[in-house]
This record gives structure tokens, C-alpha cells and sequence, in this order.
């Protein structure tokens, strides 16, 4: 009884892990199917490997880690691909949207795939998908320190292709940082 009981109850948090799942898949993907696709992989993995799962810990790290592998594991996979990286391939196939807003989300979305794959997660894992320091680095395999040193670098590098300058006390230091890969 106690098994389903745990069963039911993780059943429960897979469902509420979902909107999170999605969120994050396609911030690292670019892309809804591909987003969608990545979440019924972790949603088919976490359960063929619930036994792996220890009972009280983060569920939510856990299933990040499982999407974040298997994006990875898929991405060596297809570098034998033909890619469209800079989107002119893509851009000849869809209408340009017509309100700034979403020219502006264009523009963010181009800088974020620019940046780092390390520091992009990073970004995502803290400032998007709300995980702390902590549970970042321990979903990414690194210290905190890293983790905050990646958003850190992620941010200003963000800023400097969106072209916009820092702003508050630090701005001066902020934008004398290099922005360095890694």
C-alpha cells in the first residue's frame, strides 16, 4: 500500500513538474516541438527509473538533470545534422511577426542562443526555472561558485548583445568584466 501511495504521490508531482519541464526544455532547445519532445523523454525516463529516485529529495533537480542529459546526449547525436544556426533557412519560411514586443522577444532569444551552452543553462536554471545556486550546480555536476560566476558572465553578455548598458551602483564594475566563455 505504501507503494502506491508513493507512486500516486509522484504521479502527482511529475504533473506539476510539467509547466516548469517545458519552460525549460525550450529555453535550452529553441524550439516547442522539440521541447515537448524533451519532456515526454524525461516524463518516459523518470518513471521507467522511479526506483532510482530516493523518496524526499528534489524531485524537480532530478528531472532537470534527466531533461539536461538527454538534450546533451541528443545534441552529439545530431552535430551530423545539417544546421541553421544563424536562422536564414528558417527566417524564409515564416511570416516576420508585426508588434515590436515581438521583435523585442526575437532579439532575446538570438542573444540567448548566442551565448555560452554553460552559461545559457546557468541563466535558465537560476533566473528562469527559479532552482537556487545550489541545486544548480549540483544539476550541472559544479560548484556554486561556478554556477553564480556563469549567470554572472550570462548576464553582462546578454546585456552587450542586446545592447543595452548595465544599470544601478555596480554598472560601472559590471561592464568592465570580460566576458569570458565557460
Amino acid at each position: 500500500m505504501a507503494n502506491t501511495a508513493h507512486a500516486d504521490d509522484m504521479s502527482t508531482q511529475l504533473i506539476s513538474a510539467l509547466p516548469m519541464l517545458r519552460a525549460f526544455a525550450r529555453s535550452l532547445s529553441g524550439d516547442r516541438v522539440r521541447a515537448d519532445d524533451l519532456v515526454q523523454e524525461t516524463i518516459a525516463r523518470a518513471l521507467a527509473n522511479k526506483d532510482k529516485f530516493t523518496p524526499g529529495t528534489n524531485l524537480n533537480a532530478w528531472l532537470v538533470t534527466i531533461l539536461r542529459n538527454h538534450f546533451y546526449s541528443e545534441g552529439r547525436k545530431r552535430r551530423r545534422e545539417v544546421e541553421d544556426a544563424d536562422g536564414q533557412f528558417a527566417g524564409t519560411l515564416a511570416d516576420l511577426p508585426g508588434q515590436e514586443s515581438h521583435l523585442d522577444m526575437a532579439d532575446f532569444r538570438k542573444a540567448l542562443a548566442q551565448l555560452a551552452d554553460e552559461q545559457r543553462e546557468a541563466l535558465i536554471l537560476v533566473g528562469a526555472s527559479g532552482f537556487s545556486y545550489e541545486d544548480a550546480a549540483e544539476i550541472c555536476g559544479v560548484r556554486v561558485g561556478t554556477i553564480k560566476s556563469r549567470v554572472s558572465r550570462a548576464r553582462v553578455r546578454l546585456l552587450e548583445l542586446l545592447g543595452t548598458a548595465p544599470v544601478g551602483p555596480a554598472a560601472s564594475e559590471v561592464a568592465s568584466i570580460p566576458a569570458m566563455r565557460g
